[in-house]
């Protein structure tokens, strides 16, 4: 498991709330926003905030889709790619 995704993982726990095993069963395929009905849209911006803390990068309003926060690989590959830059 990479750095970046560790972090994801943390924030989801961290913001929305969720157990730690729950959290730990998340894979690249698990489905996040409008399956997790903790992500919602209001906390999404807490997400992304967070994750910009955390991983020390830069999320642009335009960058946010519902791509990106379809499925935990989705987020994942996301903010990967983010953090290399």
């Amino acid at each position: 498991m990479s750095e970046v995704e560790n972090t994801v993982r943390d924030v989801l726990r961290d913001v929305l709330g969720l157990s730690e095993d729950r959290v730990a069963t998340f894979d690249a395929e698990t489905p996040l926003f409008g399956a997790l009905p903790e992500l919602d849209s209001l906390a999404v911006a807490g997400v992304l905030t967070e994750m910009e803390d955390r991983l020390g990068i830069l999320i642009e309003d335009d960058e946010v889709d519902g791509e990106m926060l379809e499925s935990f690989g989705a987020l994942t590959r996301f903010a990967t790619q983010k953090a290399l830059g």
